[in-house]
This record gives structure tokens, C-alpha cells and sequence, in this order.
């Protein structure tokens, strides 16, 4: 493997670690999706912004999910968890390895 080649890894997934953390670790509602709620009986689908933090468990109390049944991203939400987490790390790999005094 060539030392350019490592280099951009290694940049590719540091970027991506200092993305991640905050994104799954704070509540940062930035991702569109539904939430399933059910009352007496009933479900209704509302659209909501929901954080990557939820999805680990992290973020809310339980008590705040008493009446919702389920909860994910749509489409558009897996899209910008895409560009967050592969597509900006990505960019900068490719721009600082290329990067030449």
C-alpha cells in the first residue's frame, strides 16, 4: 500500500471519528425521519428530526417514550447521515492528501 494511500485512510477516518462522536453521543436533531406513535389504540406517523444519538440509546428519557412505538430516519435522513459520516471525511482525505508544499 502506498504512503499516500495510507495517509488518506488515516485521515479519511479520524475525520470520520471527530464527525461521529458528537453526532451519536449529543442529541443534534439534524436528520429527517418519522416517528410511529400509538394513542389508545391507535398509530400515527408524524414527521420528526431525529438525532443518530437515539438510535444508540443516548439522548432521551425513557419516560419520553411511553407512547412512541418506533422511530427511524427517511430516505433524505439516510442521505445526510451518508454525507456526514462517508462524504465530508472523504472530502478531506482526497483534499489534504493531495495537498503539496
Amino acid at each position: 500500500m502506498s504512503q499516500s494511500l495510507k495517509k488518506s485512510l488515516l485521515i479519511f477516518f479520524i475525520v470520520q471519528f471527530l464527525i461521529a462522536i458528537p453526532l451519536f453521543l449529543f442529541p443534534i436533531n439534524l436528520f429527517k425521519g418519522k416517528v410511529e406513535i400509538e394513542i389508545n389504540g391507535k398509530t400515527a406517523i408524524e414527521e420528526a428530526p431525529l438525532s443518530l444519538s437515539y438510535f444508540i440509546g443516548k439522548g432521551y428519557e425513557p419516560s419520553e417514550l411511553m407512547d412512541i412505538k418506533n422511530f427511524y430516519l427517511t430516505t433524505e435522513g439516510y442521505l445526510m447521515a451518508f454525507v456526514f459520516l462517508i462524504g465530508i471525511p472523504i472530502l478531506f482525505a482526497l483534499r489534504l492528501s493531495t495537498y503539496r508544499k
